[in-house]
């Protein structure tokens, strides 16, 4: 599903703990981290499609959840032509996306990276809200750098002093921003050895 301008309609999911840290995923079988997202299927609304794919690749459900804001308007972002599917290249541009924030109200533990049977993600971690750009694929980047800034006036009051700065956007400690000790593997008997590749970005990309 298209628009005019040959956009796809989709949703992104910047999702909080109780620290303001936000969920941060490896995509499987790759060395790059980004947000959960997904495509908007025919007939849905975004808030719709944005709980369908949290539950598909993060395996939480409505009431694990609170949602805190959305942006505005739409963001969009170009993907290259090396990325796009052959059959689709000429009518197929990019990405237009709602970004949703969300509060996590249950437990670390009730996340499942193998909700489905087509996992986006092999682990993840708990990364500060200005997550490192540099781990997320180049034409992504304006758009996460967007949806941080337009939604990070909402983020709640926490106790502890807030150390986490706009100016460490672009400063992180290791891959992915944190120790490795903080890396959360998908609980599988065959962690790390799933078959499946990963997905390029293209018309069906989720």
């Amino acid at each position: 599903m298209l628009d005019r301008e040959g956009f796809r309609p989709n949703v992104g999911i910047i999702l909080l703990n109780h620290r303001n840290e936000v969920f941060w995923g490896k995509r499987i079988r790759t060395h790059s981290w980004q947000f959960p997202q997904g495509g908007i299927n025919y007939g849905e609304t975004p808030e719709q499609a944005m709980f369908r794919e949290l539950h598909e690749e993060v395996g939480l459900v409505p009431d694990h959840v609170r949602i805190i804001a959305r942006t505005r308007d739409w963001l969009r972002y170009e993907v290259p032509d090396h990325f796009i599917r052959r059959d689709a290249r000429g009518h197929y541009r990019g990405q237009k996306q709602i970004w949703f924030l969300l509060q996590l109200m249950a437990r670390d533990c009730d996340m499942n990276l193998r909700a489905t049977n087509h996992p986006e993600f092999d682990a993840w971690r708990w990364n500060d809200y200005w997550v490192p750009l540099e781990a997320v694929i180049e034409f992504k980047r304006g758009v996460y750098e967007n949806a941080l800034t337009e939604l990070a006036r909402y983020l709640p009051r926490v106790n502890h002093h807030n150390r986490y700065l706009r100016a460490g956007m672009r400063t992180h400690r290791g891959e992915g921003g944190l120790p490795l000790d903080d890396e959360h593997e998908a609980a599988s008997p065959e962690s790390g050895l799933i078959a499946a590749e990963s997905k390029k970005d293209s018309a069906t990309d989720d």
